[in-house]
């Protein structure tokens, strides 16, 4: 083999952790890769990986090596994609991050259409409602939503999401509707994401006013708080996308909808360096097109 795919099968390697997850991302046997990395071992006379049963773990040369190994990796890819780009011919690998109930609910169909519609393009989609490293974990373009953080990431509005504060007949009943925002603190709220306090953000009389809420339950998962919802644990705040069936049969009925926050974006976002793919720029093409034709 050659020592590009050498340094492909070695950073595939590091970045799964594993030589069976490696394999399994480039079609190829684990024992096959184990054989690569040693012979590649063997020609730089360093040891890269120290083997063991749980896990790999990189040496210091190995991270040297797994550096620059990407960088050149990235280079040879792009010199690729530049030249499939002069035929108008999408094609390749697209290695791609999104939010789980986002993808599940709105992307499942999209990409279909998208495959059928360039026969020669293949996608590698991971869900995860994590922020990504798109550079470190090897992706191409991730779909993002709401405020971005300051990176080097370039970003390209695909679409617009509002967020809705809503709760069963059932909760509404028995604790009472709340009329203003703040009256949210005497209320069992249902928390999305991680940290120790929520602040939810609401719009009304001109102004912005931010309430910090409570409550027994949180999750990084927006399907499983709507089903909590429903139940009749609390009220949530969640994009209409996730809420939108439950509201519409009547298990959720929307509150505060005179301080409904602004809405907020649904971004695909790229490094830089892939800003020249023709395949990443088809994508977002596509995503664009289909949400702006209203499948939101």
């Amino acid at each position: 083999m050659s020592q590009l795919e050498d340094m492909r099968i070695f950073t595939e390697s590091v970045d799964a952790q594993s030589f069976t997850a490696a394999a399994e991302r480039l079609g190829l046997s684990k024992q096959f890769v184990s054989k690569r990395i040693a012979a590649l071992e063997k020609r730089l006379g360093a040891r890269l990986l120290v083997r063991s049963t749980r896990r790999l773990r990189v040496t210091d040369l190995g991270l040297a090596y797994h550096e620059r190994a990407q960088r050149i990796l990235l280079e040879v890819d792009d010199a690729e994609q530049m030249i499939a780009s002069q035929t108008a011919v999408p094609r390749g690998m697209l290695r791609l991050s999104a939010p789980m109930t986002f993808a599940t609910l709105h992307m499942a169909p999209l990409i279909p259409v998208f495959m059928q519609r360039h026969p020669e393009v293949s996608i590698e989609l991971e869900l995860n409602d994590r922020t990504v490293d798109l550079i470190g974990e090897g992706y191409d373009m991730a779909v993002r939503i709401g405020t971005l953080a300051d990176s080097s990431l370039v970003a390209r509005r695909i679409a617009a999401v509002q967020l809705v504060t809503c709760a069963s007949p059932e909760y509404l009943s028995a604790r009472g509707t709340p009329t203003t925002p703040e009256l949210l603190t005497a209320h069992d709220c249902l928390l999305y994401g991680h940290a120790h306090h929520s602040e939810w953000t609401f719009m009304g009389s001109g102004r912005t006013r931010k309430v910090t809420v409570g409550g027994r339950m949180r999750s990084n998962n927006g399907e499983m708080l709507r089903e909590a919802a429903i139940a009749g644990m609390g009220i949530i705040c969640l994009p209409d996308f996730i809420v939108a069936t439950a509201l519409a049969d009547g298990r959720l009925v929307e509150v505060l909808s005179p301080f409904r926050p602004e809405a907020f974006t649904v971004y695909a976002v790229y490094p830089q360096h892939r800003q020249s793919s023709l395949l990443v720029r088809v994508f977002s093409d596509f995503l664009v097109e289909r949400f702006g034709e209203g499948q939101m």
